[in-house]
């Protein structure tokens, strides 16, 4: 088994690819061709694996993680919610990844159900990712990320509290940080420098998703609370009406941001893929070529 901690701190930047789990079997298997398809081209460090929203599909997830770890031979990370779980339930969620030979663990809140208008812990679960997080570490013998959110989580109510919060995931047992997606490196080159200067060390890993489509990287966005720079948003959106040169825009802008990232000591890129291969592929042969 691979601990994605012990990937770090080699001299190489760490690459990393989320899927999101399939809702068929016919999409299981299209993710496995994905996957295999992104492995030939640019073998990953490792890739990670969401829950559906508001906790559903953890079926699937762990069948997901265990195809991709023990057929295709890529370490795989399960993410893990808090949502509509009690602690028995997510203890009997990591008995069978750890049995599937899955360590790493993504401990995350997530997002309420699409009845909760507000997040709600279930009776005998978490209320917080980091009450997860120091389950988990409990537990002991498995490696464990959190999120980290450079530009303030949407329910946060100032920078300082979201910081607050970011250190304490790593106090309870978080070994690494994994950002929501950024358009603006600045958010996250400040958000380390003010965790560096409050003695948090771990990698915190920026997130990148590449844009494909106007419309659907706007809901992402306005959802997430993430500032799209105004020259791109501008590009993007005078171009809408053509794929083609929104996923060219969308590719050369993660080009450059992934260079920078990299340049200014970044400690690897973690994909946001939507479960599609031609834009990352794209990224990464630039960057490796």
């Amino acid at each position: 088994m691979t601990r994605i901690i012990n990937r770090f701190g080699t001299g190489s930047p760490v690459f990393s690819f989320e899927f999101f789990p399939p809702k068929s079997d016919e999409g299981a298997e299209a993710l496995m061709a994905t996957v295999l398809d992104l492995q030939a081209a640019v073998n990953p460090d490792y890739v990670s694996v969401t829950y559906g929203a508001g906790g559903t599909t953890r079926e699937r997830t762990q069948q997901v993680v265990a195809r991709i770890q023990n057929q295709i031979g890529l370490p795989a990370m399960a993410h893990l919610t808090c949502v509509a779980a009690t602690k028995a339930e997510i203890d009997q969620v990591v008995d069978q990844l750890v049995a599937d030979g899955i360590e790493n663990i993504l401990a995350l809140r997530g997002d309420p159900p699409k009845d909760q208008e507000n997040f709600q812990a279930p009776e005998g679960g978490f209320a917080h990712a980091s009450e997860l997080i120091a389950h988990l570490a409990k537990r002991g013998g498995l490696c464990i990320g959190a999120a980290a959110y450079p530009e303030s989580h949407p329910e946060s109510s100032d920078a300082d509290e979201d910081l607050h919060w970011t250190i304490h995931k790593v106090e309870q047992g978080a070994s690494f940080l994994v950002t929501q997606m950024i358009f603006d490196n600045e958010h996250y080159f400040r958000f380390s420098d003010r965790l560096r200067g409050r003695g948090v060390q771990v990698p915190m890993v920026p997130g990148i998703m590449p844009i494909t489509d106007v419309a659907q990287i706007d809901r992402f966005t306005k959802m997430c609370g993430v500032e799209i720079p105004g020259a791109l948003s501008k590009r993007m959106h005078d171009h809408q009406d053509d794929p083609a040169s929104v996923m060219a825009i969308g590719i050369e802008h993660a080009i450059e941001q992934c260079r920078e990232l990299l340049a200014r000591g970044a400690p690897g890129l973690h994909f946001y893929t939507l479960n599609r291969s031609l834009a990352t592929r794209g990224i990464l042969a630039a960057l490796k070529g």
